[in-house]
This record gives C-alpha cells, sequence and structure tokens, in this order.
C-alpha cells in the first residue's frame, strides 16, 4: 500500500485515493500554479488507520522522508530554531465536505521555532498571532477542548483592554494570550503542549484522519448521501501566511456565481487575514473586485488564473488563495457548490459557450437539487415589514420563528413542529443539524463565502449572511434588529434572494420556473428511456404533474377520494351497514362522486395512461376513533343507528396489525361489491369522456396480491363489471387490469400471477416494510441508529434496499417477463421518485417511473443520468 503522494506525483484523476483536494492540488502542481509544496496520505492509509487503531509500521519513515522533500525544497527546517519550516494539515475527501472535518494551521510552532521565526520575518506581532491561532487549533482537533474556553479567553482580554477587534492586539498582547491558552490546555488534560514538532504533526494527523467520524461529518454525509466508506486523505503543505501585514491577504472566490450562476468572478478576501477568517465569518470581507485597487497586479493575476482552472475542469470553480508580503499563492481549488438556479444556469451557459455537451450538462445537476425551484417564493403582492438586509448568500423564501441555537432548532422541528428560523452571529460546523432543521439561516456576521453560506447553498436552504444591524443575546434568547427586540419563537421571514430580513409571516407563493430549467427538461426528455409517470388523486396534481412532463398517472389512490365530509358519511354508512344490501345501497351514493372524480382526472390526462387502485387501507381507518364521542353520537344520529352499536363495529373491526390485516385485495375478496362500485364508477367515467371526445387510457390496479387465485377471483368481476357499463354506455373502452407487488410472496410466484395480470406496478413502500419486518409507523425510533451504526447504509423507505428489497424485485421481473413478454412494469412506491431507486429501474428494464408531482422534474432527470451512465 503506498501511503503518502507528493504533490506532483498525483493528478485530478486520483480523488479516490488523493481526495478531492489532495488530486486538485496535485493537478494544479502539473499546471505549474503558484501551489505551496505538500504532499498526501492517502484515504486508503485513513481507512486503515481506523480500522486498526494504530500507524502502519512504515508510516513515521515515509512521513520523515516526505517531511525531508519539503525542507530541500523550501529550503526550511521542521522544528529549526533559526528558519523553521511551518506546515498547514487539513482534510480532503474525494467528496467535498466543507468544513465539516478539521484542519490545524501553524503546525511546528513552539517556544523555541518562534524565535526563528520573529527573525526572519521582524514581526513579532504575526508569530504570537501566528502561535496562539495553532494552539487554540490544536487544542480543540487534537485535544479536544472545547473552542469556548480559548474564545472566552480572548474576549476577556479584549474587554479588559477595550480593544475593539484583533486587529488592536500587539504582539506583547499575543504573546500573553499564548501564555494563558498553554495554561487552559495544562488545565484541561493535565499534560502540557507539546513543544516537539514530529509529535505535533502525528497527533494532528491522527486527529484529522478520526474527524471522518465525528458527528457533523457524519451527519452531512447522511444529508447528502455521501458513502461512509470513503475515508479522508490528510494534505500536507507549507505554510504560506496572509497575516504578516497590509501586502498580505487570504480569500475565497467562485469563478461564477454560485447563487445565481452568472458569469463572473465573485468572492471575497480580508488583508492581514488567515483563511479561516474569512470561512469563519468572525471579520466581514470586502468583495473580490475591490482588490483591484488594493493589489492591481496580483488580481490581475488572479483573474488569470481563475480563467485558466475553469477551462482546465470546465465547471465553474471554488478557489482559496493566500497573498504573502504580495506573492499570490492558490491553496485549493474544487467544483464549486451551488444553487439548483445557478447549477441549471452554469450547465447551460457552458453548452451554449461549447464548454461541455448536453450530457456532460445533464450529469453537473444532482436532481435533488431541483427541489429547490419548487419552493415557494415570496408573493410580490404581500405586505412587507423589512427590519434589515444582509447578504443574499442563499436563494428562497423562509418564513419561520426564530431559535438562537442549533439543538434548539433540532428539538422545535421535532418535538414541537415549528418552522425555524436559525438566528446566529455566525455558524460553524458544530451547528450543522440545527442548519439542516432550519427553513433559514440568519446570521449578523460573515460573507458570501462563510461556513453559513458555502454550507447553506448546497443543502439548498435559504440564508441571509452579515445582517450586521442583527445583535443577538444568547443569554436571554434575543435578538435586536435595529430598534425591534424579538425572542425566541417570534416569527420572522427572509428573502434569501435580496437579503431582506422582514417581520412576521409574508404570504408566499409557487415560483415560474425559466427557461433554462425547461431546457434541461428537454435534454432529459431526449436521453431517457424509462417513462415517467405521477402519483396523483386530484385533478389539482394531475396538471401540476402534467405540466411538468408527466407522461400519466401510475397511481391514483381512490381511498384519498373518500375523506370529504359527504362522502365519509356514505363510506361510514357501507361499512355500519348489516347485510349487502345495505351496503350496496350506501355504495350506490358513493358511485357517482368516485365517477366524477375520474372524469376530471381523465379530461386533465388527455388520453394519457391512469393507474387508478381500488380500495387498499383497512376500513377501520374510515371510522372515528373510539374515545371521539361526539362524532360517534353526530354519525349515529346521521345513520339512525345506535352510538353503542357503532362502538361496538369499530371494536370489531380492531386490527392488531392492520397493515398485514384486512386490507387490499382481501376487503374486495369479502366485500366483492366495494370493487363492483369502483370498476363501475371507473369505465363509466371513461364511457362518458370517450364519447365526449377525450381519450382516455384507464389501467384497472389490484393491490396487494399474494397469490394468482385472489386475482384469478377478482378478474372475472371485473370484467363481468365492464361489460354491464359497456352495454349501458353502448360503446367500449380498452382498458388493462394489473396488480401492486407489494408482498414478497408475490414476487416469488410473479409468473403465475403474469399470466392474468397485464401490468406490475411495485409498492416499494410496503415491499420494504414486508421484507424487512419493519412498520413503517415505529421504525423511525430505530433506523437512525442503524444507519449511523452502519448496520443499513441508509434509510430503507427513503432510498431502495438493492441489496434485499432490490432482488425480490428483480425476480418477480424475471419470473413475470418469462410468463408475459411484453409485461408492462412500472414503480409507484415513494422510491420511484428518488435517483438511485430510479437508476435501479432504468437497469431493470422498467416502463416507467411513478411520483409525487413535485418529483416529477427530479426522475426525469435522474432517468435521463442513468440512460447516460451516470
Amino acid at each position: 500500500m503506498k501511503i503518502i503522494y507528493n504533490f506532483h506525483k498525483g493528478s485530478r484523476n486520483m480523488k479516490d485515493i488523493l481526495g478531492g483536494k489532495g488530486a486538485n492540488l496535485a493537478e494544479m502542481t502539473k499546471l505549474k500554479l503558484p501551489v505551496p509544496p505538500g504532499f498526501t496520505i492517502t484515504t486508503n492509509y485513513c481507512n486503515f488507520f481506523i480500522k486498526s487503531k494504530k500507524h502502519h509500521p512504515f508510516f513515521k519513515k515515509e512521513l520523515k522522508k516526505h517531511v525531508s522533500l519539503l525542507e530541500k525544497n523550501t529550503g526550511k527546517i521542521f522544528g529549526d530554531k533559526s528558519n523553521p519550516l511551518l506546515l498547514s494539515v487539513r482534510s480532503g475527501a474525494k467528496i467535498s465536505m466543507p468544513g465539516m472535518m478539521d484542519t490545524v494551521l501553524n503546525l511546528g510552532l513552539n517556544n523555541q521555532t518562534v524565535k526563528g521565526l520573529i527573525k526572519n520575518t521582524k514581526n513579532e506581532r504575526f508569530v504570537y498571532d501566528a502561535y496562539r491561532r495553532f494552539i487554540n487549533m490544536f487544542g480543540n482537533v487534537v485535544l479536544g477542548i472545547d473552542n469556548h474556553c480559548f474564545e472566552q479567553i480572548l474576549s476577556n482580554f479584549k474587554k479588559q483592554k477595550k480593544y475593539k477587534s484583533d486587529l488592536d492586539m500587539d504582539g506583547d498582547d499575543w504573546k500573553k494570550i499564548v501564555s494563558k491558552f498553554k495554561n487552559v490546555i495544562k488545565k484541561k488534560t493535565n499534560k502540557s503542549f507539546p513543544e516537539e514538532p514530529e509529535k505535533q504533526l502525528k497527533l494532528a494527523v491522527e486527529a484529522v484522519f478520526k474527524s471522518w467520524n465525528n458527528k457533523r461529518a457524519i451527519t452531512y454525509r447522511n444529508l447528502h448521501n455521501i458513502p461512509h466508506a470513503l475515508g479522508t486523505a490528510v494534505n500536507i503543505q507549507t505554510m504560506v501566511f496572509g497575516n504578516l501585514g497590509i501586502t498580505s491577504g487570504t480569500g475565497v472566490a467562485f469563478t461564477r456565481n454560485p447563487a445565481t450562476g452568472h458569469k463572473g468572478v465573485f468572492g471575497e478576501y480580508l488583508m492581514n487575514a488567515q483563511g479561516e477568517d474569512v470561512v469563519a465569518g468572525t471579520r466581514t470581507p470586502k468583495k473580490i473586485t475591490e482588490l483591484k485597487k488594493d493589489m492591481p497586479k496580483v488580481y490581475r493575476e488572479l483573474i488569470g488564473y481563475f480563467h485558466q482552472l475553469e477551462r482546465h475542469y470546465q465547471d465553474m470553480q471554488d478557489v482559496e488563495f493566500t497573498i504573502e508580503k504580495g506573492k499570490l499563492f492558490i491553496l485549493q481549488t474544487r467544483t464549486g457548490k451551488r444553487t439548483a438556479p445557478a447549477a441549471i444556469k452554469i450547465a447551460t451557459d457552458l453548452v451554449k459557450e461549447k464548454v461541455i455537451s448536453e450530457k456532460t450538462a445533464l450529469l453537473r445537476i444532482e436532481p435533488e437539487t431541483l427541489d429547490q425551484l419548487l419552493h415557494p417564493i415570496f408573493d410580490p403582492t404581500a405586505k412587507k415589514n423589512i427590519l434589515t438586509k444582509g447578504l443574499p448568500a442563499s436563494p428562497g423564501a423562509a418564513v419561520g420563528r426564530i431559535v438562537f441555537g442549533s439543538e434548539d432548532a433540532q428539538k422545535r422541528v421535532e418535538k414541537d413542529k415549528w418552522p425555524v428560523i436559525l438566528v446566529r452571529h455566525e455558524t460553524s460546523p458544530e451547528d450543522i443539524q440545527g442548519m439542516s432543521s432550519a427553513n433559514g439561516i440568519l446570521t449578523s456576521c460573515g460573507g458570501m463565502t462563510s461556513h453559513a453560506a458555502v454550507v447553506a447553498r448546497g443543502m439548498g436552504t435559504c440564508c441571509i449572511a452579515g445582517a450586521q444591524d442583527v445583535s443577538i443575546d444568547y443569554k436571554n434568547k434575543t435578538c435586536k434588529i435595529k430598534k425591534t427586540i424579538f425572542h425566541e419563537g417570534d416569527w420572522i421571514s427572509l428573502d434569501g434572494s435580496t437579503g431582506e430580513v422582514m417581520s412576521d409571516q409574508v404570504e408566499t407563493i409557487q415560483p415560474k420556473l425559466q427557461n433554462n430549467f425547461n431546457t434541461v427538461m428537454r435534454w432529459a426528455d431526449k436521453y431517457r428511456k424509462l417513462k415517467v409517470r405521477t402519483n396523483a388523486d386530484t385533478p389539482q396534481d394531475s396538471k401540476i404533474a402534467l405540466d411538468f412532463g408527466a407522461q400519466g398517472i401510475g397511481l391514483c389512490r381512490t381511498e384519498h377520494m373518500f375523506f370529504n365530509k359527504q362522502r365519509i358519511t356514505h363510506i361510514r354508512e357501507m361499512i355500519l351497514a348489516e347485510n349487502e344490501k345495505d351496503r350496496i345501497k350506501a355504495l350506490k351514493k358513493l358511485l357517482p362522486h368516485q365517477k366524477k372524480d375520474f372524469m376530471e382526472i381523465f379530461k386533465v390526462m388527455k388520453g394519457l395512461p391512469v393507474t387508478i387502485r381500488l380500495l387498499d387501507p383497512p376500513l377501520h381507518e374510515f371510522l372515528p376513533k373510539t374515545e371521539e364521542k361526539e362524532e360517534i353520537k353526530i354519525l349515529a344520529k346521521n345513520l339512525k343507528k345506535k352510538a353503542k352499536e357503532i362502538v361496538n363495529t369499530i371494536i370489531k373491526l380492531h386490527e392488531l396489525n392492520p397493515m398485514l390485516g384486512h386490507r387490499g385485495c382481501r376487503l374486495s375478496i369479502t366485500y366483492p361489491e366495494i370493487a363492483k362500485m369502483q370498476i363501475e364508477a371507473i369505465l363509466s367515467a371513461a364511457c362518458e369522456c370517450q364519447q365526449q371526445g377525450i381519450k382516455v387510457k384507464p389501467e384497472i390496479m389490484i393491490p396487494l396480491i399474494s397469490t394468482k387465485n385472489e386475482f384469478t377471483f377478482l378478474e372475472p368481476i371485473c370484467h363481468e363489471t365492464a361489460k354491464k357499463v359497456f352495454q349501458k354506455y353502448k360503446t367500449q373502452v380498452k382498458y388493462t387490469l394489473g396488480t401492486m407487488i407489494e408482498i414478497p410472496r408475490a414476487c416469488l410466484v410473479a409468473d403465475a400471477i403474469a399470466k392474468h395480470a397485464q401490468f406490475f406496478s411495485f409498492g416499494t413502500n410496503d415491499l420494504t416494510q414486508m421484507g424487512f419486518g419493519f412498520s413503517r409507523d415505529d421504525a423511525g425510533k430505530f433506523l437512525p441508529e442503524y444507519v449511523e451504526n452502519e448496520i443499513l447504509p441508509c434509510d430503507p423507505f427513503q432510498k431502495l434496499d438493492i441489496e434485499g428489497i432490490g432482488e425480490l424485485i428483480k425476480i418477480a421481473i424475471k419470473k413475470g417477463r418469462k410468463t408475459k413478454k411484453n409485461l408492462k412494469i412500472g414503480i409507484c412506491g415513494e422510491h420511484g421518485g428518488e435517483p438511485s431507486s430510479i437508476h435501479f429501474c432504468h437497469k431493470n428494464k422498467f416502463d416507467y417511473i411513478s411520483c409525487s408531482p413535485y418529483r416529477v422534474p427530479i426522475a426525469k432527470l435522474a432517468a435521463a443520468q442513468a440512460a447516460i451512465g451516470k
């Protein structure tokens, strides 16, 4: 196993072992960009160390060898008293995880090397500032001491000295802070701060490896579907300093705007600062264009590198740089995180510029991010009380109740069901769980490239940064926006597109999709093989899906049509009927309502296929609960029954496990009159539409089939009912009869079922539930621990379990199509709108996928990516 690669030995194609940062540092070194020399410890070695909990016998020797090469390259000596080499130690996984893992800067400083650095730089203030930063980072990252311990010391010191900012501190001040920080380490660990540079380096490398499995990194990977087995590389690089005075600085820039996608450099910088000052948001930086005035030569050089990197990588880049005494260094480039609107604009613009192909453009857009485009925006006609304005860091409209802490955000969302706005001075990586829970994020400090801005854009969460009129009192859980005091729980609204912070709840509307979105959808339609349908039970949902390009309805749940106030009485009358005659009487009252619903849906779908599932849930779901005495009393009066009779029926219908009980096709077998009414309604609606010149393609789906005999019992009932309807209307409508495959046994006997069924639609929600033996309603109590402990790679109700449930589906397809070669195959469970599950469907030659209306664009893009071969 090769443990370490020098930058000049790697390339951009080695992300698996060098991580994204290491591979790009190697690539930029090859391109002869001004990259400080360094080397990368591989992801393979990270996984070895984490698994074995010890170093490989060759590690110490290899590390020393590569440090020696750096010494030769720079002319500096690691640990030397007169000309010390200082190092940065940074993480770098294959997939970018901004701010989630740990970094240590200025490594190699001790009581001896500071003297040599002071002699070389003639800047005592800079050296002791660098030293205190190193002790702070090392204490936090390596020794596990809370940052607050160091921050409190610094805050108290500045308060005592009446300093307004860190820039007021002189060399002697920083020297005192160094001593205080070392005392904290001694007090918290019972050990002195390690002076030996070799020991510092070894411990820092180990800490960065371990940070792969810290809480915030795991949370981020879960949120972004990043595999936990990748591991992180560690990049060890010669330090360059942006805090050496007014001719030094540091910054972060994007080659295009990450919020809108517009062409042109977008970024920020700080003079006399280190990189952490920019991304942490502790100081509000300048716009990158101002560097043109401050340092015109450096600005021109920087812009040249930006253009070179974008052309080379053929994508928008996120670049970190440092200026040391007027000399420019490029510290990192990576594919920039962007919002969904920006991703679409950048992709389509790069195609117009003939930089990439349509296929490449489609692969550049993460399907799940399209959800951001469908989120509400503020109604332009709504009244707005604008309190202040910050930086529009991540677009969107967010309305919520104020919270001031990450844990509070989680608690309020999960327990109190609040929509929340997280308000902070600035966010840090520890806030990731609260940020993911929040509707929006508001910070009083930081800029467009601060931690809050970058992470929020990646999550598609509305964010306003650097709103300087916001002052926060964490202790009393209040904030003051100009002259107005807000408490936890008060409502505010954020416009992430304009930076406006507003009081109260501002009304929102659905956005209009732009031409670039339509272009991407046309490209997706051009390359995908899978048809995309929708799960819709109303004409309104059907229309929304049709506007997004749905090619039919893959699941219309008829039970959703019964919950109207008038209809629920009829369905309850049917359930409470004491004989078949009374049940049919009640069902006749429901028939015209069902027929009207189906006619409206057929009219909207204009000849596209509509799959209608017969009644599925257990009957008790339509009845009030026994404790709902007032509702039972009203129902008894309406049906001219005694309340006690109704309570007895409710008790009688109660099931210990209703999801495995009297539901699905079992209802139609027990009460065939229910199926007859629904089939009559479906086909009557189809006949009337056809007579009005409206094309129809009804597909009748029998749910919960587990044996061939269940299907063959109901099949003649369907056809006989159809025959009567066609005789009545003196016309015929072509329809198909199929089943939802949602029971494991049905997969194993699919060949027998396919002799009679004309289509299979996989109901993967129940198939997952029954295949795992997990209750969907209860699994949330333990599934997070399953994922966190890697017992399962992900929640199988969110992403299809390919290994198990996927294998059952493959068996069913193979057996079904062996019997009936042209058997139509679809999926209508929630997985039908999830990208990795869609790839599975493409690979296994499904005819269509079906998902909720607002996931249709996501499904179309994912289907195109599957066809292209992502």
